[in-house]
This record gives structure tokens, sequence and C-alpha cells, in this order.
């Protein structure tokens, strides 16, 4: 996408103007957050209290029970968004989901661990490591420029 700004002091307010051979799924999605006025915060609970949470943090975040769940450097929270509402606020360049119940924070991996057969182990810089679910190893290898 060519992205293209001029400064007009004549304008009262910006203004927006998209030129394309075609609507696409990546300006539905730019439309929808040019119109969402609602902040793109991301909270969670911990030690029952409340926290506005920095997604850079983050190192992984996974849904259990029915609920989602961030692991961050400081700990675990419990957050008030599903797993396909966190996928839409976070930046698809640094996260990406792993199966239907993980997504990960790729600044936070310290490697990929494809010994195991069918199946890729994510080890995080903390130490800590999960799998990717055999439904999205080819997307991951298709990310990480592994061929089949």
């Amino acid at each position: 996408m060519e992205i293209e700004i001029k400064i007009d002091s004549s304008l009262a307010e910006p203004k927006i103007i998209v030129m394309t051979n075609a609507m696409t799924e990546e300006l539905q999605r730019l439309l929808q957050k040019l119109a969402d006025p609602s902040p793109q915060v991301i909270t969670g609970v911990r030690d029952q209290r409340l926290e506005v949470l920095d997604p850079s943090t983050f190192i992984r975040i996974y849904a259990n029970g029915g609920k989602s769940y961030a692991v961050t450097e400081k700990g675990e929270y419990v957050l008030r968004l599903r797993l396909y509402e966190l996928e839409e606020r976070l930046d698809k360049k640094t996260f990406v989901r792993i199966s239907n119940s993980e997504i990960i924070h790729l600044k936070k991996v310290s490697c990929f661990d494809l010994s195991f057969t069918g199946t890729i182990c994510v080890k995080f810089l903390d130490g800590s490591a999960t799998y990717v679910s055999r439904r999205y190893v080819s997307k991951i290898k298709q990310l990480l420029g592994i061929r089949r």
C-alpha cells in the first residue's frame, strides 16, 4: 500500500482520500480502524487490580476455560477481550496466531525448534515454551520463509 501525506494549511481538519482499483480486505480493516472511535487500549487484571497493558511487554496470549490471559514480563493477567478481538488490536507484523487458543509475540521468541515431527516448538526469551498446532504449522513455516 502506498501512503502519501500532503500538508495544506487551508484545511480545518484532516481529510483522508483513498484511491484504489478495488476494495480489498486490507482497506476494509483500515476503514474500520479509522471509523472506530473507541481507544485501542488493552487492560488486564492481576491481584485484583485493573492495569493498562503495553502490548510490547506481551510474551504470549492464550485462552483457557473461557478466559483470555496475557503472559507479560511482569506476570500473567486476565484479559477482558477475546482472542479474535486482541488479534484485531495487535500489530500483525509482531503478533501471530499459532493455534485456535494462542497468539505469540515474535519479538519475544528465542527460537523455533523444528525437530518435533509434525509440529513446531516455540521457545521464548524468558525460557518458557509452547507449540504451534498442526493446523497452523504451514502458516508459521511460510512466515519464517521455510519451504515445505
